[in-house]
């Protein structure tokens, strides 16, 4: 087994860290309606994950419409929401073993492609035990969103977790694709399908809101030192801009992306300005299936 897995201490962080994240989840969704502050949706799953004893393990990701991922307020942000197709991508920590979960509320009324997402999560989960092959999950993934009438964002991916790692090891592709990987006994993965009535790619857009630490190496600027010391506390785990503290906060960005030491992560949207909905549960491989540990 490989570094991520799985002793019996290591199991009960990720099951509690999927405890906390199905709790919030649950509590949130008859928080979002028309009208409602994503702010304040983002506050709230945030806050309440730290009440109940874990930490997110990144800013919670709120994409609407076209927004596929990495959307997440700014300080004071005062946009609400509307009629919109939205994604709320959630995760939790415990020492650092991570709970991976998003759906898809539909303020918008396109039940249809929200079932194609939810629909190809679980043909998913449903062939995962030791043993397969990832390429053959990008295949269900990708024949069950087409039998629903709608395409994969093919270029977005599920992955693998390790502690305070929120992309390792293994890739879980959303198409079809000619190899994969096998997977063993103890990975931990989160299966995370895209569907959309558009092209199904996404790019980069305009906005980043989100972070994290590539490098470890000295800077001169006395401001981008203190802001260093501020994120040491998210270790490798992305952290977002409205959590920041640090004077001259967008200058010491700015410096530590130019000296590699940060990354941003640009709000992806679909290319074609398609809707998007998402569906996502962390499982942990076993010799005859899996365990969500995210349900």
């Amino acid at each position: 087994m490989n570094e991520n897995q799985m002793n019996d201490k290591v199991i009960e962080k990720y099951l509690k860290a999927g405890k906390i994240l199905s709790k919030v989840r649950n509590e949130v969704k008859d928080k979002i309606k028309v009208g409602s502050k994503l702010v304040d949706i983002a506050d709230f799953i945030e806050n309440r994950t730290i009440e109940l004893g874990g930490f997110p393990a990144f800013p919670c990701n709120i994409s609407r419409n076209d927004e596929a991922a990495h959307s997440t307020p700014c300080r004071d942000d005062s946009v609400i929401f509307g009629n919109d197709m939205i994604k709320i991508d959630m995760g939790v920590h415990v020492d650092g073993y991570i709970a991976d979960s998003a759906f898809t509320a539909d303020l918008l009324g396109n039940k249809d492609l929200v079932k194609a997402s939810e629909d190809a999560l679980f043909a998913a989960i449903d062939i995962i035990k030791e043993g397969v092959n990832t390429a053959r999950i990008g295949s269900v993934i990708e024949s069950t969103i087409t039998e629903n009438g709608f395409k994969p964002i093919i270029n977005l991916s599920g992955h693998g977790l390790a502690q305070y790692v929120t992309h390792a090891g293994v890739t879980i592709p959303n198409k079809h694709t000619n190899h994969g990987t096998v997977l063993k006994q103890g990975d931990a993965i989160a299966i995370e399908p895209f569907a959309t009535d558009g092209i199904g790619k996404v790019v980069d857009g305009v906005t980043t809101e989100i972070y994290s630490v590539v490098a470890n190496k000295p800077i001169r600027m006395k401001a981008a030192r203190d802001l260093m010391k501020e994120i040491e506390f998210y270790k490798t785990l992305p952290f977002a801009k409205r959590w920041l503290k640090s004077k001259k906060l967008d200058f010491s960005l700015k410096q530590l992306i130019r000296s590699n030491i940060l990354r941003g992560y640009p709000v992806l949207k679909e290319i074609s300005g398609g809707m998007v909905s998402q569906a996502e549960h962390t499982v942990i491989v076993m010799k005859d299936g899996c365990e969500i540990t995210t349900i």
